[in-house]
């Protein structure tokens, strides 16, 4: 699945947000992390496959562990979500458990 239009804009975002790509910040990672979740919430997915690759060739980030780093947060979010929706809480009239 390519990345959608939404999500390449706030990869530029990010890419704009960091002014040292050899080194994160601990506030730029913070908004990063902001980012993605904003993504999920608003419904966008992606493949961090395609996130690493658009990292890579995106030409400014040119130190493999900062787009790691990146990467990994976006997988964080994304199976944060994922975990959360696999959850689901039920009452005691759902499973039958009330005299």
């Amino acid at each position: 699945m390519p990345l959608t239009n939404n999500v390449i804009i706030k990869l530029n975002e990010i890419t704009t947000l960091v002014e040292d790509k050899n080194e994160l910040k601990e506030s730029e990672i913070e908004e990063i992390q902001t980012i993605f979740k904003n993504l999920i919430d608003d419904g966008e997915t992606y493949d961090i496959n395609d996130i690493e690759s658009w990292f890579e060739n995106e030409g400014s980030w040119k130190n493999k562990s900062s787009r790691n780093r990146i990467t990994n947060l976006a997988n964080y979010i994304q199976n944060k979500f994922q975990q959360t929706l696999r959850l689901k809480i039920i009452t005691d009239d759902d499973c039958g458990c009330r005299n």
